[in-house]
């Protein structure tokens, strides 16, 4: 009996508890409908545009100026514009929205987002500007810095490189807007023209400059995946005291394996010039080694080959 006082309370404070919270919900109930309504409606917007930007991709569509490879990462900027604001018109329908305590969490939040996110943002929006200054696109062979090899992802926060020697480097975005890139694979990608792969042999004076080109260009066309058309070509790109500087380029429509081609160039290179008798070597190391045996391979030398000697001759004083 004791306790019967205190249970009638309980009860009574229970049901009235109750009847304040379905009246509540009664009165929430038009802010539920309005944030239903607009979810509805955000969610066949998005479905609506969708299709658009899918035919941009596609190509099925296409608007001057508005590159295919726009299509997605503008579909997804838009996707979050068209949410962001949803949320922002839903927002005041929320319940407690009005309380202190509601709005003391969601300036807090703002606050440790703004100050915790700085460097997370700047990566942001590099990425958004390298998505639309079309600096490189998956697959590309690219050079950042002494950094050169395959972009194998492209994300808003950070860009991921394979290197040839399978190595995983990660660049931040907002690092790549204050860097030079060269892109070895948009010229014939997207204008249709090979890559110049270019190499620099010296040698003397005393070699016919048009021997030497017609050797480097048959070295160039020996080269798997070196084309004929166009075809190589040299330029002395220098008159040194010692030596003429002779630059090779030669066309290739795989920059992708540029490595392996450059590698089998200059063995290419070594074979051309070792076959009619060309020595790649600095003058300077000559001067001092008259007299010594060809650094040419004895297999490109004549059989009855022998090492010149040392010859000292006499001037007697008149």
């Amino acid at each position: 009996p004791w306790t019967r006082k205190f249970g009638d309370g309980f009860l009574q404070y229970f049901f009235s508890a109750l009847e304040v919270i379905s009246q509540e919900i009664a009165k929430y109930l038009p802010n539920i409908f309005i944030i239903l309504l607009i979810i509805f409606i955000t969610h066949y917007l998005l479905r609506a545009i969708k299709p658009f930007f899918t035919g941009l991709e596609r190509e099925n569509l296409v608007i001057h100026g508005f590159y295919p490879d726009w299509a997605k990462p503008t579909y997804n900027l838009l996707s979050l514009l068209i949410i962001a604001l949803a949320i922002v018109i839903a927002f005041p329908y929320l319940p407690g929205f009005n309380s202190p305590a509601f709005q003391g969490v969601s300036v807090f939040l703002g606050v440790l987002f703004s100050l915790g996110s700085t460097s997370a943002i700047a990566n942001v929006v590099g990425g958004i500007i390298l998505i639309y200054t079309r600096s490189f696109q998956l697959g590309d062979k690219i050079s950042i810095g002494d950094v050169i090899g395959d972009v194998i992802e492209k994300g808003l926060l950070v860009t991921r490189i394979r290197t040839p020697a399978n190595r995983i480097i990660t660049i931040p975005n907002s690092s790549l807007l204050n860097t030079n890139v060269i892109n070895f694979s948009v010229s014939q990608r997207e204008f249709k023209q090979p890559l110049i792969l270019q190499t620099t042999v010296t040698l003397g004076y005393d070699l016919p400059w048009r021997r030497v080109h017609a050797t480097l260009k048959e070295a160039a066309l020996a080269t798997e995946f070196i084309v004929s058309e166009p075809a190589p070509f040299v330029l002395q790109t220098s008159l040194d005291d010692f030596y003429v500087s002779y630059q090779l380029n030669a066309y290739t429509d795989h920059p992708s394996k540029m490595v392996y081609i450059y590698s089998e160039l200059h063995q290419n290179i070594q074979d051309k010039c070792n076959e009619v008798g060309i020595e790649i070597m600095s003058p300077h190391y000559k001067a001092l080694r008259d007299g010594n045996h060809s650094t040419i391979p004895e297999n490109y030398l004549p059989e009855d080959y022998q090492s010149p000697a040392f010859g000292i001759q006499s001037n007697p004083q008149k």
